[in-house]
């Protein structure tokens, strides 16, 4: 095996733990959200503004990763964005107000969407050495992480064991995670294209008309992803409790249940696109995303609402990474800017789909709060053109 080829091969099995790690640390939450509400003694619609505030985290943070990156690599960015993050995951199991608990996530989602350029940027480059498709892999193994640690927490929260200690320990475990990953990958990802240092805003003076035509579809296919994933982390659990009968203690597994599937779909995905085409695959994606959705919308009981956060969970699998990749394509912006314009923009999903849930549940009950997932669905299907290859240049 000649030394590029080891390179590659190390440098994506350290993408890969960066990945996991992260959706590790964030995921180790969410199973305790029922617990952490019932405690604090939000409703629905305060919880939902609660944990939109992560959007707002990361939305604040949009002039921030491609200075970052071009300054100290993605590498170094994600390593020390994972720090901060960690730490503030760990602070929700202190807040003793719902203020406390919506200003650990705003910081979480602050440092959370730097993270998440920098880990993508970094899996562009290695990609690109590699000279094969493995960013829906690298998205898998995030989904791996959030469906091993949602697991873990579940199992936890189920036990009695304190959200403080447990947290505490997860947040040192995904330090060292990525700290192993940077010094796989080595200075693979260090090395940038010529415009990766472009800032978005740059990019856009030059070519923000050519740009925005290309752009706009492949954010709202982005927003379509994240929507699923911000009712999976934030609403799966709580409808498990609500609508399925289950106790707050193991209602983790709703969250489980629907980023496993997602998993599975990322895992399959590379395969899936390189033969039919990205278009396609999210054109069946969204078909999946709003049948489940119909499907969590009229649960009674724990099977059909998983049956229905699977099929949303595998159908929501490609939509971000094929984003992604395309807006790596972008012309005039390079892979930087380009990542950086979807990663932030994509956020708007996070920031509206949680207060509107919690604003239809007080007002119409949690199945009406669930259908959101439909017309979702069906947006994804009508733009999934968008991700073809051909049409992104």
């Amino acid at each position: 095996m000649s030394d590029g080829s080891r390179a590659a091969r190390s440098g994506t099995v350290g993408v890969g733990v960066l990945f996991a790690s992260n959706g590790a640390l964030f995921a180790a939450l969410l199973p305790w959200y029922p617990l952490l509400t019932g405690r604090l003694g939000l409703t629905a619609t305060q919880f939902g503004l609660v944990v939109a505030s992560f959007a707002v985290g990361a939305l604040a943070s949009s002039a921030l990763p491609a200075r970052l990156i071009a300054r100290l690599g993605p590498v170094q960015v994600s390593l020390l964005g994972t720090v901060v993050l960690a730490a503030a995951v760990a602070a929700v199991a202190w807040a003793p107000a719902g203020w406390a608990f919506a200003l650990a996530l705003f910081v979480a989602g602050f440092v959370d969407a730097i993270v998440d350029v920098a880990q993508n940027v970094a899996g562009v480059r290695v990609q690109d050495t590699a000279g094969r498709p493995i960013l829906s892999s690298m998205h898998a193994l995030w989904s791996l992480g959030g469906v091993a640690s949602g697991a873990l927490s579940t199992v936890s929260a189920a036990s009695g064991v304190d959200a403080r200690l447990h947290l505490a320990i997860l947040a040192v475990a995904g330090i060292v995670l990525v700290t192993l990953g940077g010094r796989l990958i080595g200075p693979l990802a260090d090395d940038p294209p010529v415009d990766a240092s472009a800032s978005p805003s740059e990019a856009w003076r030059r070519r923000w008309r050519s740009v925005a035509a290309v752009a706009l579809p492949l954010v709202v296919v982005a927003i379509c992803g994240t929507m699923v994933e911000d009712v999976a982390n934030n609403w799966a659990a709580v409808s498990g409790v609500r609508l399925a009968g289950l106790d707050a203690a193991v209602a983790g597994a709703a969250f489980t249940v629907t980023i496993g599937s997602q998993c599975a779909g990322r895992f399959s995905g590379d395969l899936l696109i390189e033969r039919v085409g990205a278009g396609r695959v999210a054109r069946l994606g969204g078909a999946l995303i709003a049948l489940g959705g119909v499907r969590v919308a009229c649960a009674a009981n724990p099977l059909p609402l998983f049956a229905g956060l699977a099929m949303t969970g595998y159908g929501s699998a490609t939509l971000v990474p094929s984003a992604v990749k395309a807006a790596a394509r972008l012309p005039g912006v390079g892979q930087g800017g380009g990542v950086t314009i979807i990663s932030w923009l994509m956020r708007v999903g996070f920031l509206a789909t949680s207060p509107i849930i919690g604003a239809v549940t007080d007002a119409a009950g949690l199945r009406w709060g669930m259908g959101i997932l439909i017309p979702i669905g069906v947006t994804a299907v009508a733009l999934a053109g968008a991700l073809d290859r051909d049409r992104a240049r």
